[in-house]
């Protein structure tokens, strides 16, 4: 197996999106298609929500599990080369999405959180399990 030249790789995660990624597109469509309607990455709350829910007063955040550190994912594994620099970008991220769920809890909304790896396994599932909590009264929801 090559490895990616310094230029290639840099290529590569310039092209990495933290919006509209692909487990954020199948969920969005698929909860558009059981009719749910939502707004997408509402500038003015905390995090930037993947998706809102405005009539359930409930946020919603699909997370890649590599960037966003889902323990114990099998997509979480870190990158041998450049550890320091790994290291402090992952401890950000974890520390920024835990301030962000925070506020927004501090805000009165519900947040969900779904893992990008059950997005894998079945996504007709998570719709399932997102659609019974926003017609729900559960404050928090993580499907992992």
């Amino acid at each position: 197996m090559n490895l990616p030249t310094t230029p290639q790789r840099s290529r590569m995660m310039a092209n990495i999106r933290g919006k509209n990624t692909k487990p954020e597109l199948n969920l969005r469509h698929a909860l558009f298609a059981a009719g749910f309607r939502y707004r997408l990455h509402r500038r003015d709350l905390p995090g930037s929500p993947d998706m809102v829910f405005s009539r359930y007063h409930a946020v919603l955040f699909v997370h890649g599990c590599f960037w966003h550190r889902h323990e114990g994912c099998r997509f979480s594994a870190t990158p041998k080369s450049n550890g320091e620099f790994w290291r402090l970008k992952f401890e950000g991220n974890v520390r920024r999405d835990v301030r962000d769920l925070a506020l927004l809890r501090q805000g009165g909304w519900r947040v969900a959180t779904v893992w990008e790896c059950a997005l894998k396994r079945s996504v007709e599932e998570v719709v399932g399990t997102v659609e019974e909590w926003l017609q729900g009264d559960q404050d928090v929801l993580v499907v992992e």
